[in-house]
């Protein structure tokens, strides 16, 4: 089943790299002072590792070496970053 196999890599490709995009674009768009409050790297570093990573996706496999890791700086700014700049925005924090 090579035509299935080739679809399912396709998606996955392509599911990345518009995480890896979304990503991106909401680094750049959170205000910087957030980043140190919420005690996370700086916004040029948050912003430059998910486009890099988003970068090396779009150049290399996902399933890469280089891929692996890239998929991983995209989910560790998904789950770990963006939440606490969201709940410094919205005045959700636990301080």
């Amino acid at each position: 089943m090579p035509g299935f196999d080739s679809a399912l890599f396709a998606v996955i490709t392509y599911a990345v790299l518009a995480l890896g995009a979304w990503a991106t674009v909401d680094a750049v768009i959170r205000p910087a002072p957030g980043y140190t409050a919420a005690g996370k790297l700086s916004k040029p570093a948050w912003v430059g590792i998910t486009a890099v990573a988003t970068l090396i996706v779009f150049a290399f496999s996902p399933m890469s070496f280089l891929g692996l890791p890239a998929i991983i700086a995209i989910i560790v700014y998904l789950v770990d970053v963006r939440p606490a700049l969201k709940g410094l925005q919205q005045g959700n924090s636990s301080w």
